[in-house]
Parts: C-alpha cells; sequence; structure tokens
C-alpha cells in the first residue's frame, strides 16, 4: 500500500486506536447551531436519523464539489461539462450546508485543473501530461489561436482556459497540427500508447480530425479558417527558430522535462507538415479547491471574519489560498497530498484531553514539506 492509499489507512488506523466510533452507510443532513456556535449534526444513519451532540465541535471532511454541475457551472463556468476526475462522492453537501449554517466560502472558482482528450459518451477523460510538451503540436480555443504555453504544468494551463474571454468555450481546446509521426510516440491517455494509431471510435465520435491542410482541418474542428491557418503558419516561423516568443514554450526546466530531446534547439517546437491532425481537448480536473473560509486553526469563518468556534473543516473541503500553478504532482499548494473521504461524512471532533487545546494547522511545515518535493529531481511524475 502506498501513496494516498497508505495515508488514509495510517488515519484510520489511528482512529480506530483511538477507539473513536467509525459509522459506514452515514450521511451528513445538516449541523444543529446555538447561536453561533455549532453544537451538533444530524446525520441518516442506515435509513435512521441520528443528532449527535458534540462538546467542542464538528469536523467536516467531505471533499469539494466535482460532481455538483449546478455549482460548477454557477461558481466557476457554465461551459464546464461533467469531465471531472474527482471522488464521485464530491457533491459540495458539506460546503452547502456549512453555508446554511453561516460559514463563508472562498476560492470557489478555482479546481485543480487538468486538460483531457474528450471523452467517448459513458467514458471518462483521459488525461493529457506529458503529451502537450512534444514537439509537433499546438493547442488552440474554439477561435483557432493559441492562448498559453502547452507545456506549462497542468494547473496553470486550466487556469489559463478557464479565463478565456467573454463569446468563447473555456471547457473545450484542440490539440492542432499533430504530424503522421506524433500519433505513433503520443501516449493520449490509456486507450493509445506509442506507436498506436487514434481510434476509430474518436473520428466516429468527432473527438479526433484528419485533414490535408490548416483549412480543411480548421472546417472540420468548426473554427475560424483564417485564423487557424495564421496560427499554423506563425507557429510554424517560431518553430523553426526554437523560440516561442509568443508563450515562452521549452523555456523552463518544467517544459523541457516531457519534451523530446532529440529535436533541436527547443525540444518542445518542430515545425509542421504534411497531414494533420486534432484532437479535442476538454477541461478536466482532480477535484475542486474551493469551499469554507477559516482561520489558521482551521475555525470555520462567518462573512463579517468571525471564527465559528464549534464548526472546523479539513483543508479539502475549505479554501486557503490558491497560488497560479503547481509545486510538483503528487503535492498541491497548500498542505501535500490532500484526502477525500466519502461525502456527507461528519467527523465529530470529541473533547480534548486535559492539559491539551485544539489541534493546529502546522501551515509552515506542510509548505516546507512541499516546497522540498517540488525541487526533488522526483517531484515529476
Amino acid at each position: 500500500m502506498a501513496g494516498g492509499q497508505a495515508l488514509a489507512a495510517g488515519i484510520f488506523a489511528g482512529v480506530l486506536s483511538a477507539g473513536i466510533p467509525v459509522w459506514t452507510k452515514t450521511s451528513l443532513k445538516s449541523l444543529v447551531t446555538d447561536g453561533d456556535r455549532v453544537t451538533g449534526a444530524v446525520l441518516e444513519q442506515d435509513g435512521r436519523t441520528v443528532t449527535v451532540s458534540a462538546a467542542k465541535g464538528v469536523m467536516l471532511a467531505a471533499g469539494g464539489f466535482d460532481h455538483d454541475m449546478a455549482m460548477r457551472r454557477h461558481y466557476q463556468s457554465a461551459t464546464l461539462g461533467a469531465w471531472s476526475l474527482g471522488s464521485e462522492g464530491n457533491t459540495g453537501d458539506a460546503i452547502r450546508i456549512a453555508q446554511q449554517a453561516g460559514a463563508d466560502l472562498a476560492l470557489m472558482d478555482q479546481a485543480w485543473w487538468f486538460p483531457a482528450v474528450a471523452p467517448l459518451p459513458g467514458a471518462a477523460p483521459q488525461v493529457l501530461l506529458a503529451e502537450r510538451s512534444l514537439p509537433g503540436s499546438f493547442i488552440v480555443n474554439d477561435s483557432g489561436s493559441r492562448f498559453v504555453n502547452e507545456s506549462t504544468d497542468y494547473m496553470s494551463f486550466g487556469q489559463r482556459g478557464a479565463s478565456q474571454g467573454a463569446g468563447r468555450r473555456p471547457g473545450r481546446h484542440h490539440v492542432a497540427g499533430l504530424r503522421p509521426a506524433v500519433p505513433k510516440q503520443l501516449r493520449a491517455g490509456r486507450p493509445v500508447y506509442p506507436r498506436m494509431s487514434l481510434p476509430r471510435a474518436w473520428y466516429d465520435a468527432k473527438i479526433a480530425h484528419r485533414a490535408a491542410s490548416p483549412e480543411e482541418l480548421a472546417q472540420k474542428m468548426k473554427v475560424s479558417q483564417d485564423t487557424l491557418k495564421a496560427t499554423y503558419q506563425r507557429f510554424n516561423t517560431l518553430a523553426a527558430a526554437g523560440e516561442d516568443d509568443d508563450f515562452g514554450r521549452g523555456r523552463s526546466a518544467y517544459d523541457r522535462y516531457y519534451g523530446d530531446p532529440t529535436v533541436t534547439p527547443n525540444p518542445n517546437l518542430r515545425p509542421l507538415d504534411g497531414p494533420l491532425y486534432a484532437i479535442q481537448v476538454v477541461l478536466s480536473d482532480l477535484g475542486t479547491c474551493g469551499g469554507v473560509r477559516a482561520d489558521g486553526m482551521a475555525r470555520a469563518l462567518r462573512e463579517d471574519g468571525r471564527p465559528d468556534t464549534g464548526a472546523v473543516r479539513d483543508r479539502e473541503l475549505g479554501g486557503e489560498r490558491v497560488r497560479p500553478g503547481v509545486s510538483g504532482c503528487g503535492c498541491d499548494d497548500r498542505a501535500g497530498p490532500g484526502v477525500r473521504p466519502h461525502r456527507g461524512t461528519a467527523h465529530v471532533r470529541p473533547a480534548s484531553r486535559a492539559g491539551q487545546g485544539p489541534a493546529r494547522d502546522d501551515k509552515a511545515g506542510a509548505e516546507g514539506e512541499a516546497r522540498r518535493q517540488a525541487t526533488s529531481p522526483q517531484s515529476r511524475p
């Protein structure tokens, strides 16, 4: 057992050793309040309604709102589809319930964005990580223009994609201009491995297109022919010189990590010619970032900034600040790997032992570890 499973197993072992009861088939329905204090929780436990009183507070640990499309379209973008790769149980239950109890929310517009190949009907998106850094391709928005350094980290890519201007569809983009040799090298998600052709089902579903010219490709992609042709010509000019003056692709070690070292002078750039391919890309994610605003002791805050001394939220539920980009895969800019418990589970924090105050949020130590991981040679996946 390793990674997140090992972390969750260790936490669960600690719960069992402390003698804390664990209820399965249990969901949070509401919080019990007394004035400004949260004093308990109403649960539905295996078909019965149970009210649990809490002497010191209630800890909410129920993930984000990855799969509540009404919340996502309200707080993030009306054009997002059901493309999240987060836990299916993350439907925002605890966030809504905490807000009803008076808690303030923050960073609801943010997610751990991850560009992905558009899914076939009934299937999940396939993330694009290394593929975006390979030379011989570029990514355009629905106007046919490049808008980002394609090789940048997935979080920065998503933040840029989500911020596209009015009249555009920030949830959908295209990888365009793939040379015939690239699909044989590309691992575009689990269905496509090196030296495999793009799946016939992708063409049938209009996820993939093949054309002899930029104009023909633009017609199939349903973008402006003039704009895509100009983008194609501009990209080829930059790629031939080995310098992306528009977006700086290939200038950072992060960019070059997944590039092709046999391509010089820039392992992320190569001019295009011959038949062209395009693959539809959607803005997927690993989960949402926003939730209950809290202070340094993880106490939920009201809109006026006053702490609710009876409610505590875990990191994955709520909104600290989110810096642009990511430090490294497997750690976030808050406290390293996140734990995403099942939906709507309320963990009632027992009274602290004599002489012990509430547990503090050791943010400095956690961020130090995140920085250490980010600078480690093994920090990239």
